[in-house]
């Protein structure tokens, strides 16, 4: 793909990322004093406390974790994610958006739906539109203990805590419910339907499962040397091929079964995994 064609699309998916998380926000949360998590949560929040306008206390209380993500995750990545939330800030100044539900429950599920769905496209163009993801990775990068989900909860804890004290216990569990909505919908956005799972195949038909992977399912296999190792100290050793695929989610049963109908006493162990590219592994559609 040429850089231009790269641009466009990070732009459209910024964009169409501003839009979505301005509707989740003017057309669910702010008529029901809702909030959300992390740094637009804390905006919110300071909004709702002070009457200060929502669309300057975005970029300000983001400010900090831009100039942070310029020196630390780099130029381009501060730069969209400067425009993104200022753009996200106008729009919420001069975009009229309607009043969807007076529905609470309605208000706090789709209003987290529309801005993880948001969050997640300016993510896949490149950008983010909150800063809690930007300043959780840098902190998880300076210990080996942290996290970036930890750090994540952690803030949000505190977020609701102060919600819970300031705007009410129903107001802030309510908004607890917009931030489990939001990260659904981001997990969704950013990993994609055809989130990628590794498998790892242990056979005695190790070459018949092989061949099976490659004809019929039509994916990619590495093929790796090791040994059986048994009984209580593993001393009956035997050399044996272990194969290793990475699948989408939604190909894993098929391969599950395909597998146990060779070998019903197969060993297979599978994981998830954030990215995968080369080989014969498509790209996400979005990415």
């Amino acid at each position: 793909m040429s850089q231009t064609k790269v641009y466009i699309k990070d732009t459209v998916l910024i964009i169409a990322g501003i839009f979505s998380v301005a509707m989740g926000l003017k057309g669910f949360l702010l008529s029901s004093h809702f909030i959300d998590g992390g740094v637009t949560g804390i905006s919110m929040l300071i909004a709702n406390l002070t009457g200060w306008s929502l669309s300057v206390m975005l970029p300000l209380f983001n400010l900090p974790f831009l100039i942070l993500g310029y020196y630390q995750i780099g130029r381009s990545f501060a730069i969209k994610s400067a425009l993104g939330i200022a753009g996200l800030a106008l729009c919420i100044a001069v975009v009229p958006f309607p009043d969807v539900t007076p529905d609470l429950l309605l208000t706090a599920i789709f209003g987290g739906v529309f801005i993880g769905a948001g969050i997640g496209l300016a993510m896949r163009g490149g950008a983010v539109l909150d800063g809690t993801e930007a300043a959780a990775l840098l902190l998880s990068r300076r210990s080996s203990l942290l996290r970036v989900g930890d750090i994540i909860l952690v803030i949000n804890v505190f977020i609701f805590g102060a919600a819970a004290f300031s705007l009410g216990v129903d107001v802030a569990l309510y908004s607890m419910i917009t931030y489990f909505g939001a990260s659904k919908a981001i997990d969704f956005l950013v990993h994609g339907i055809e989130e990628h799972t590794a498998v790892l195949i242990v056979s005695d038909h190790a070459e018949t499962v092989r061949l099976m992977l490659t004809e019929e399912l039509g994916k990619g296999v590495t093929v790796l040397k090791g040994q059986k190792g048994y009984g209580k100290r593993g001393h009956h050793r035997e050399a044996t091929d272990v194969l290793y695929t990475v699948v989408t989610r939604l190909e894993l049963s098929r391969l599950r079964d395909a597998v146990e109908l060779i070998d019903p006493n197969v060993f297979m162990i599978q994981h998830g995994i954030d990215d995968a590219r080369g080989g014969l592994v498509k790209g996400r559609p979005l990415h």
